[in-house]
């Protein structure tokens, strides 16, 4: 089972606990970090600088498509960035642990 590090970012951290809490709970990922980022963007012909959010939701290729159709149904932005990098390499100990923790759904919302 492959292991996936799954990116987005969001504006702020009411944003980042909603998301993170909903793909843990519902056993799409295993833990989920949050750290403060700048962004450079253009949108709508516009240069952009904002302060925001990267998530790192660390899961399975298994489980990415519900976990991207969770992100997507829940991200406030009207364009997210949801991205896959696939983990090259993980230590066994670690690798199992993700790995059952997205065996078995955990919230209300899982199944």
């Amino acid at each position: 089972m492959e292991l996936l590090a799954v990116c987005t970012t969001v504006a702020d951290e009411i944003q980042a606990q909603r998301l993170a809490d909903a793909a843990v709970d519902q056993g799409l990922a295993a833990c989920v970090q949050a750290e403060a980022i700048r962004s450079t963007y253009v949108w709508s012909g516009t240069l952009h600088r904002d302060a925001e959010i990267r998530l790192v939701f660390k899961t399975t290729a298994a489980h990415y498509p519900a976990l991207q159709r969770l992100l997507l149904g829940l991200h406030p932005y009207e364009l997210p960035a949801i991205y896959a990098l696939p983990v090259a390499a993980a230590s066994p100990a670690y690798a199992a642990w993700v790995r059952e923790s997205v065996a078995r759904p955990l919230g209300p919302g899982a199944g």
